[in-house]
């Protein structure tokens, strides 16, 4: 593996915006060399933050979105058999049938291992697979690398990748699991935070209309009986749907009237729960 260049510390990038400690852990973790695992409510930032530190570091980004059913081998590469056997019954491809290795593609670990340059690996919900795909991935990311047992070939990473591991901490993790990684859990942002946020992607926006749409926002995520609360990614979609409007006016947030519920809520249920508590609220 190539020895390291340090990279420069993460202060943050132009559309996410940082608090002071999690600036701290994301470098100490890349300082040590440790996968970073975060924790927190959908809509937090969790998988925003790997794409901020590869937009900060220039470097490339690598997404491995976790399955349920997904088997760590896929994640490492996987051996295209069909199309091996289907070179060989027609005889009108250009690869080599006997070579196997040309029938070999990289997965999104793997293409982390073989890459040029150093990227950023983003596993995204971690969570949702099983204690044995966890412990076995974090083997293979100590150990920087990976065997293909059909060509026999072992895979060394030429480049280390900083590592973001993602869970929306709806299943418990395993304890050589966690013992392996740097932990942050994300909260939830308050309002000061969230009106950072909303500032760095409205920068034009009144504090008036900004303050109202905050008062409504925490007030819908108090809601009663809401599987799926709003969470940031609502709430900016939701300020650019009222932009958008030109028949919009703050002061109907003001009435109690909320548009758009639809933008802010995406399950059904949660939708009419939100529309009969709206009303109510007025």
């Amino acid at each position: 593996m190539t020895s390291e260049i340090k990279p420069l510390p993460f202060r943050g990038a132009a559309k996410y915006v940082l608090d002071e400690e999690l600036a701290r852990i994301v470098n100490i973790s890349m300082a040590l060399e440790m996968p970073l695992l975060l924790k927190g409510e959908p809509g937090t930032g969790k998988t925003m933050l790997a794409h901020a530190i590869a937009e900060s570091l220039k470097m490339p980004l690598i997404v491995l979105n976790v399955k349920s059913s997904m088997k760590l081998v896929d994640a490492l590469y996987q051996y295209d058999t069909l199309t091996r056997l289907n070179d060989s019954r027609f005889g009108d491809s250009k690869r080599d049938v006997s070579n196997i290795e040309e029938y070999i593609r990289m997965g999104r670990i793997g293409q982390a291992f073989v890459s040029e340059v150093r990227t950023v690996l983003l596993i995204d919900e971690i969570d949702k697979a099983d204690t044995d795909f966890q412990d076995d991935m974090l083997d293979v990311l100590d150990q920087m690398q990976f065997d293909i047992i059909e060509i026999d070939k072992t895979m060394a990473a030429r480049h280390r990748p900083v590592i973001v591991i993602t869970s929306n901490a709806k299943k418990d993790l395993s304890d050589p699991f966690l013992g392996r990684c740097n932990f942050h859990h994300i909260a939830f942002p308050d309002t000061d935070m969230m009106r950072r946020i909303i500032g760095v992607h409205f920068p034009d926006l009144s504090k008036d209309l900004a303050d109202a749409c905050l008062a409504v926002f925490y007030r819908l995520r108090e809601f009663r009986g809401i599987e799926k609360k709003p969470a940031t990614r609502e709430l900016l979609n939701w300020i650019r749907a009222l932009r958008a409007d030109p028949d919009f006016n703050a002061r109907t947030l003001s009435s109690g009237t909320v548009p758009y519920l639809g933008v802010l809520f995406k399950k059904s249920g949660d939708l009419s729960l939100a529309a009969q508590q709206a009303c109510r609220g007025r």
